[in-house]
């Protein structure tokens, strides 16, 4: 081989390991925007799909009554001057919380178990996570909002209403969602730069964090901690709040003289007491359920996914309008009907 044969080969096998890394690169960058541009696959109740419009039907019934119901909760809140009152104001924000829920999850669910509608796209996908678990740490905070307002209705009577002014009551709800949206950003950011070269199909009719991360081709620690960080810092310490506010509740109500006087104070606890047992029961049998139930059949999860983002909202509404008469005089003059007496 002469000279200009050995310069050709070099030339040769330079440009060619060149142009090999381009296609390679390029094959990557191909790669990663046919994950991104693709859909992710819903599903539901798998080996059921001949029943799926049997469970279409309750599953509408309660959806409707839940838009009906806190709908009409905060049209009388806003309405009725009766109910123009520090407690009513943080009962509206739970109910607005929970009709969002609502929304943001069940128009996906209804759409396959129906229509068999199971494709969406990333941008939907992602922005039903971050309202999905804005609003589950959204409502955790209106409980503990609605727990300082007991805590001060019994503790300081005579200054309930100096205390909990309009301004202050706008406060704490600016509070609770700018704590709940800020809380949530980083782990969406992270699933959209996240490269998903795995199976799409996810496991559940609507998105979830937990799904989606099981599809990324990349370090997930970060979300798999963060997330444990905030129900613990959040969730948790406002679930152990609200346990101490209750305790000084009842160091209070334990000095008032009479029975029939504690009695009647404890009873305007009873409906938030049960509103918090229903939240958090859910929130801790989701939780266990995705982190330790591996071995647990699929219609378990998914069915507790829907007692999750369904059984609240429903059982708020029923407990506050049972336990509340002046809701009830409320919605029987809506309906034209004779008040009940208080």
């Amino acid at each position: 081989m002469g000279p200009k044969d050995f310069l050709t080969s070099l030339k040769l096998g330079f440009f060619g390991s060149y142009l090999f890394k381009y296609k390679k690169v390029n094959a990557k960058r191909a790669t990663r925007l046919n994950n991104s541009a693709s859909t992710f696959q819903l599903t539901d109740f798998q080996g059921m799909e001949k029943a799926h419009h049997w469970i279409f039907i309750p599953l509408l019934v309660d959806y409707i009554s839940i838009l009906l119901g806190n709908g009409t909760l905060l049209f009388l809140i806003r309405n009725d001057h009766n109910l123009h009152e520090p407690m009513y104001y943080f009962l509206a924000m739970l109910a607005a919380t929970d009709l969002r829920v609502t929304l943001t999850t069940m128009p996906t669910v209804l759409g396959v178990l129906w229509l068999n509608h199971r494709e969406i796209g990333h941008v939907a996908c992602f922005s039903q996570i971050y309202f999905t678990h804005t609003l589950s740490v959204m409502e955790s905070g209106v409980l503990l909002a609605m727990a300082y307002d007991r805590f001060i209705a019994i503790r300081n009577p005579l200054r309930y209403t100096s205390i909990l002014t309009n301004t202050q009551i706008m406060k704490i709800g600016v509070g609770v969602l700018t704590r709940a949206c800020l809380s949530i950003i980083p782990i969406v950011v992270h699933l959209h730069w996240f490269p998903y070269c795995q199976s799409h199909v996810l496991s559940h009719a609507f998105c979830l964090h937990q799904d989606i991360i099981k599809l990324a081709c990349a370090d997930i620690t970060f979300n798999h901690l963060y997330p444990v960080v905030v129900l613990f810092a959040m969730v948790l310490l406002d679930f152990l709040t609200i346990f101490f506010s209750y305790i000084l509740i009842l160091k209070t109500v334990m000095v008032i003289g009479s029975g029939e006087e504690k009695a009647k104070a404890l009873n305007t606890c009873v409906s938030h007491i049960c509103c918090i047992l229903v939240f958090y029961v859910t929130v801790v049998c989701l939780a266990f359920i995705h982190r330790f139930g591996k071995h647990v059949l699929h219609v378990v999860h998914i069915t507790m996914s829907y007692i999750y983002f369904l059984f609240p909202p429903f059982m708020n509404l029923v407990i506050y309008s049972i336990k509340t008469k002046q809701i009830q005089n409320g919605i029987l003059c809506l309906f034209s009907l004779p008040r009940s007496r208080a």
